[in-house]
């Protein structure tokens, strides 16, 4: 798989990659504070090391791609920090979002995907958002298996960290 990765890159550079939510949770927390990484339950067992792996992972792509499914994850994911801490964070995580490029897709229509009863819907919404259109970047390896099944091209950042070592 570690192979792939600048093919991917090279064929999707331009229309874009799709972060999940753990991904992009690091990404954010690191733009407000790469010393706050690893203070999230859900982003501890990553550095700033990784997140400037994640960093310029990220800016080969002219997209990040995002859904409100993963952004609505990510703000409940981040109020676990305490204030003034969180205040902070949140003011510069509304900023960011200018520079993502956020699609949207009814909640009806993705209960009808048979992914919806296995995944839930934000994966369930990552599968059909991705299809054809978008790479998807994830530390999920259950996601990454099966999106990789579909046929739908992914890549799970721990291949990443792997090269990195």
């Amino acid at each position: 798989m570690t192979d792939d990765i600048p093919q991917l890159i090279g064929r999707y550079a331009n229309k874009g990659v799709l972060v999940d939510t753990n991904l992009l949770l690091v990404y954010f927390v690191g733009q407000y504070s790469p010393a706050r990484i690893g203070r999230l339950k859900h982003t501890e067992e990553y550095s700033k090391k990784e997140f400037d792996m994640l960093r310029g992972f990220l800016s080969r792509f002219h997209r990040i791609i995002t859904t409100p499914n993963i952004l609505t994850e990510v703000s409940n994911l981040s109020n676990h920090f305490g204030e003034p801490v969180r205040s902070q964070y949140f003011e510069v995580f509304a900023k960011s979002l200018i520079s993502l490029d956020e699609h949207y897709l009814t909640s009806e229509s993705l209960a009808q995907e048979q992914e919806f009863v296995r995944f839930g819907i934000t994966d369930a919404n990552i599968r059909v958002l991705a299809h054809n259109r978008f790479l998807v970047l994830t530390d999920d390896f259950r996601l990454s298996q099966t999106l990789s099944h579909l046929g739908i091209d992914a890549i799970n950042f721990n291949h990443i960290r792997v090269r990195a070592w």
